[in-house]
């Protein structure tokens, strides 16, 4: 019998891409459709509402392979990427190697140590990384800038006693003077700074597998920065190191490959994923320029990106913790698809306490479920190809390059950071992005949207919350906006001559507001007043209690009432200090009045939900809480917390 093949496409025309448009458009029944569904990205670039295969061409992001260069589809051509976790070593060696055997075997194979340059010497590092199998996993360290020259000379000298080949030993040494300028204050002359990486570099010739010059780009992140802020500021930070060392006559190969970038992983899925693919093809791109008199297979191989990527602590929070283990998973799969060299997941315990056994186990198993269960590491670059994945990489590059030459014509990097001019964009930055937190134009689930209505926090704050491990025992306060182990890296003091970062997270402001309420006396009572309408009453019932939840007030929701004078005789029943009346926009014309008359010299607070086209007529009458998508609720719950915790 012969065989019936069936092509199924056969039976359908082809469709251009006007056809599409055409149909979209009808359907949005006289909607603009650029305003509708055009995409204007903080980022500072459009996303369209979908894409073509027409929408790849001319993109040079698809014509290399994983491996090639510019590399933007991977430096490997495996995806098996480190899987880290920090422990502080600050003050006793023997405990933090005693915590690295057993989370060695337990899934990590990178370990971060904190060091305090006090405590450095070849006996403590070689009781700190005693039995364990250095050539076997990457071993970075943290230590001041001043002691890390000290402390490779001193691995150098391990290794080779202990038999290591160093030549193929991997790890770091996070030497990052412009980190410390900015996060620490610390003014620093560009030939201070030059000295510092120079120094490290050298010390390290023997052991050139590893990195020891850090771009700590994960500090911008934590403060708030989008993803071609980062990016551009990286570029620029990998860039003025590249050209301090060329100069301080460190070849240009050696040079490359003595910096690791230290880059956070924000919450925005895709785009987090295409800044990585982004990264590496701009790097790649700046390395190329240091190639005079040629381009050397050295050099090209050196361009290689080398990221250790780290979760956000930005939109990470303290109220329903747990959601703080989706946050942070999400943003592990999009380094993890965009072919990261490291990895190191924030303990989802991190905004309220030392990091426990148990949140530092779930920390390490997120990415060991992401390897053993969906086989992450088994795909390079899957979003090769992908027409949207493309094109957002494409304009990532695009506007991050803009950003990084607007940052050159300002003098670099070092420049900028010196006169205070990074620190007061990301401050700039930092207030636009609450402002927009504060509007619940950015969404924090549990905090400023969808709170757990009867959760409390304020006893689960511990006072050393954000330190740098769990068995952290620093003089020195923890870094507050990194994971990364903490070091000075200048002197014992230091003067605060530069303004330094801003340190914030996005629900902190929403954080204060209901732990001030959970400290009050009472806890204030709102209740919905549903009347009319059933669908619009339902509506603004369930926005109204989760708007003002948000502020941890305990919230009442009826199934409705006949009248006003019922609604209210039961709200003062449950002894509520807000009323709020929930109906249409038609019935607030009367309705409204009604409940205004009896309410306008009473205790209670009187609140209508919604924007009615009456509001000018209402708020003639003396009516002035309206509670609405428009509103700024955090700034609407401050006005409402200052009327009800002073009573």
């Amino acid at each position: 019998m012969a065989e019936n093949k069936v092509n199924m496409l056969a039976d359908f025309a082809p469709v251009s891409t006007e056809t599409w448009k055409a149909k979209i458009i009808a359907d949005l029944k006289g909607a603009d459709f650029d305003k509708k569904l055009v995409w204007r990205t903080p980022e500072g670039f459009n996303v369209q509402p979908f894409y073509r295969r027409e929408d790849l061409k001319g993109l040079k992001t698809t014509v290399s392979a994983p491996g090639q260069f510019p590399y933007v589809r991977g430096t490997r051509t495996n995806n098996d990427w480190a899987i880290r976790q920090n422990i502080c070593a600050c003050k006793n060696a023997r405990k933090a190697n005693e915590k690295a055997l057993e989370v060695l075997n337990k899934g990590i194979n990178s370990l971060g140590f904190c060091l305090d340059k006090e405590k450095l010497t070849y006996h403590f590092i070689k009781t700190l990384l005693n039995g364990i199998a250095a050539d076997c996993i990457a071993i970075n360290f943290s230590i001041c800038v001043c002691a890390a020259p000290k402390l490779a000379n001193i691995l150098v000298r391990y290794y080779g006693r202990m038999g290591y080949d160093v030549k193929h030993m991997v790890g770091s040494i996070n030497v990052d003077p412009i980190k410390n300028m900015l996060v620490k204050g610390k003014p620093l002359t560009r030939e201070q700074v030059s000295a510092k990486i120079a120094e490290v570099v050298k010390a390290a010739k023997a052991l050139p597998g590893y990195r020891v010059v850090g771009v700590n780009s994960v500090v911008l992140n934590n403060s708030g920065a989008y993803a071609t802020q980062e990016l551009a500021y990286a570029l620029a930070w990998g860039a003025e190191y590249m050209t301090m060392l060329t100069e301080a006559g460190v070849p240009n190969y050696r040079a490359a490959n003595a910096i690791r970038f230290n880059m956070g992983i924000g919450g925005n899925y895709f785009m987090e994923l295409a800044k990585f693919r982004a990264a590496r093809l701009l790097w790649a791109k700046i390395v190329e320029v240091y190639k005079a008199p040629i381009f050397t297979t050295a050099l090209r191989n050196a361009a290689k990106m080398n990221v250790s990527a780290e979760t956000s602590r930005f939109n990470m929070t303290i109220f329903d913790a747990y959601v703080n283990l989706l946050r942070t998973q999400t943003e592990t799969m999009s380094a993890a698809l965009a072919g990261v060299d490291e990895i190191t997941v924030t303990p989802f315990d991190i905004t309220y306490e030392r990091p426990t056994d148990f949140s530092e186990r779930i920390a390490r198993n997120q990415q060991l479920l992401l390897k053993e269960e969906a086989h992450f590491d088994k795909i390079v670059d899957p979003a090769a190809g992908s027409y949207y994945l493309e094109n957002l990489t494409a304009s990532i590059a695009a506007e991050a390059w803009k950003q990084f030459l607007a940052i050159q014509e300002q003098g670099g990097m070092y420049q900028m950071v010196s006169e205070g001019k990074v620190q007061e964009h990301m401050a700039a930055n930092l207030k636009a992005r609450l402002n927009d937190v504060a509007k619940r134009k950015e969404v924090l689930l549990g905090s400023n949207q969808f709170p757990n209505f009867t959760e409390k926090a304020g006893k689960k704050i511990k006072a050393d919350a954000g330190a740098c491990s769990s068995i952290c025992t620093c003089k020195s306060k923890p870094s507050a906006i990194s994971n990364q182990p903490s070091a000075c890296g200048c002197g014992n003091s230091c003067e605060n001559a530069l303004p330094t970062l801003p340190v914030a997270r996005a629900a902190e402001e929403f954080e204060a507001l209901r732990l001030e309420t959970e400290g009050a006396k009472k806890q204030p009572v709102a209740f919905m007043l549903t009347i009319g309408n059933l669908a619009m009453r339902i509506a603004r019932a369930q926005f109204s209690c989760n708007f003002l939840a948000c502020a941890g007030y305990k919230v009442i929701d009826n199934n409705g009432f006949a009248t006003i004078a019922e609604g209210i005789k039961a709200a003062r029943k449950a002894k509520a200090d807000i009323i709020v009346l929930c109906s249409s926009d038609d019935e607030y014309a009367t309705l409204a009045p009604k409940a205004w008359k009896k309410l306008q010299n009473a205790k209670e607070i009187f609140i209508v939900a919604g924007a009615p086209a009456c509001m000018e007529d209402l708020q003639k009458l003396g009516i002035q809480n309206f509670i609405h998508v428009r509103c700024n609720v955090l700034d609407t719950l401050k006005n409402l917390n200052a009327q009800l915790l002073k009573k």
